[in-house]
């Protein structure tokens, strides 16, 4: 299956602090990888890297055959790359509504009054809570607001940011059940940075293992899972 992302030689650096070393990566349409290590083995910054956000980047990033480094973030945006950060990112003062619709402002189409039914029906606490302010959501709540902000932009790839952190297990459980059913039923492909290397293995079809900017292994999620020698230096069990 052909790769919906790739990257060739990726660095990236905060002013003078080289952050990212020539990392190659590949996500296949719609697949689902994960990127693990430890805190400040520079995750977050791939992720931002791909959207061009805050970094100075050298290298190749292709996005459904086409490059998009050096693009502008919204350009990349409207090519189909959703991103939901670390943090949310959830407008606190807005209503669930209201930063749904920020979600699909890039787009033209006469579909978004139909989306907004469709992320319900992933989530239909939110729809409850529709016309609730975001700031006022549980944790959980917030991060399938999060979810669904970015899915109201049609996304071909989803980028997720530790989309478990801070939340109860079953909460997690649920989220992740539904990122699997997400990527089954519309093949939104996902690129999933996250802490819990169980969970992330588990829905994941291939792994790449990240220390200090670099990618020191790569493979099927099951083999990466089942090395004792990473188990035990880097996904912590």
């Amino acid at each position: 299956m052909s790769a919906i992302l790739e990257t060739r030689g990726l660095s990236a650096a905060y002013g003078p602090t080289q952050v990212l070393q020539s990392i190659d990566l590949a996500v296949e349409q719609g697949g689902i990888a994960t990127l693990l290590g430890a805190n400040g083995a520079g995750k977050t910054t791939t992720l931002r890297a791909l959207c061009n956000m805050m970094v100075r980047l050298s290298g190749e990033v292709r996005f459904d055959g086409e490059r998009i480094d050096g693009k502008a973030t919204e350009d990349i945006v409207r090519r189909g790359i959703g991103h939901v950060p670390e943090g949310r990112g959830t407008f606190v003062s807005l209503s669930v509504e209201e930063n749904l619709r920020l979600g699909a402002h890039t787009r033209r189409d006469k579909q978004v009054a139909r989306d907004f039914e469709r992320v319900y029906g992933y989530f239909p606490r939110l729809k409850e809570r529709r016309n609730q302010q975001a700031g006022t959501l549980s944790g959980g709540e917030q991060q399938m607001l999060a979810i669904s902000r970015a899915l109201m932009l049609r996304p071909k790839l989803l980028l997720l940011d530790e989309p478990s952190f801070g939340l109860a297990p079953l909460v997690v459980q649920e989220i992740f059940h539904i990122l699997r059913t997400i990527n089954q039923q519309e093949g939104v492909s996902m690129l999933l940075v996250e802490q819990n290397a169980n969970i992330a293995l588990a829905l994941a079809g291939r792994a790449y293992l990240l220390e200090t900017g670099r990618i020191i292994m790569h493979g099927p999620s099951a083999v990466i899972g089942s090395d004792e020698s990473v188990r035990r230096a880097y996904l912590g069990y």
